[in-house]
């Protein structure tokens, strides 16, 4: 499966991302959990020691390793530099592991926007093309509020894109301008998850305001949560009822 979870700030995607991981880690699954936001905390959500996350650099931030397979030095435009750049030993050299999780962070770039032609959203884009496309295990992109580190040569390969929403009106508003964005790749794998639900009031909200898109599952508000975060621990352990969910989600997300 390769899977991109998207949606507003603060909705709970990257908790999402972390209890995906870990429950494709459990069924057995080899996981690499892509952090494609631009101010990377999955690794925090996935409970991995801080040790092991300080050795984990953003490959947009590279600038050597950027100048050496591109041929051009980050944050420059024009000139010439190759447009598909080695990537494919990336995701063994640059990633964290714990268990049959691999954690990589890709970073954003700093400067052009996402149409940019430049060295960095070169390297990016390759590198995506190939863990799209030629990696054989379980793939989880924790993106920012959009579908920037995608295209259509790799819309296709992606099995399903997750928008994650909490019961509110801009969250919802932002879901539809994703589904705009993703139809414009012709991705039309697109699901909806409810987060931070506090009774059946907010599912019923989410279920009423969907924007024409399938709704895997809900995650209910849970305080253990917060509990996971200030203990440096992954939420899939110290919360049995999001677990739960997450594996009815998995199970919905395997029917359709």
């Amino acid at each position: 499966m390769k899977i991109a979870i998207t949606g507003k700030g603060g909705v709970g995607k990257t908790t999402l991302t972390s209890l995906l991981a870990y429950t494709y880690a459990d069924l057995e699954y080899q996981v690499l959990a892509v952090d494609a936001d631009p101010s990377p905390c999955l690794g925090a959500a996935l409970g991995f020691p801080n040790d092991l996350l300080a050795g984990l650099t953003p490959i947009a931030r590279m600038d050597e390793l950027i100048y050496e397979r591109t041929g051009a030095q980050p944050g420059t435009t024009g000139g010439f530099f190759k447009l598909n750049p080695r990537v494919d030993d990336l995701p063994d050299r640059f990633s964290a592991v714990q268990g049959n999780i691999r954690l990589l962070e890709l970073g954003a770039v700093e400067m052009g926007g996402s149409g940019c032609i430049c060295p960095e959203s070169t390297m990016l884009r390759s590198l995506i093309t190939h863990i799209l496309l030629r990696m054989d295990e379980v793939v989880l992109m924790d993106m920012y509020a959009g579908v920037e580190h995608l295209g259509r040569a790799t819309a296709d390969a992606v099995d399903a894109m997750i928008i994650v929403v909490e019961p509110t009106a801009r969250s919802i508003g932002t879901a539809t301008q994703i589904k705009s964005l993703a139809e414009d790749l012709k991705l039309a794998k697109l699901y909806l998850v409810g987060s931070k639900l506090r009774n059946e009031d907010d599912r019923a909200f989410i279920m009423s305001r969907s924007p024409g898109l399938p709704i895997l599952g809900y995650l209910f508000n849970d305080e253990r949560v917060i509990e996971a975060d200030r203990k440096g621990v992954a939420v899939y352990n110290e919360s049995p009822d999001l677990a739960e969910e997450t594996r009815n989600i998995v199970n919905s997300l395997q029917s359709v």
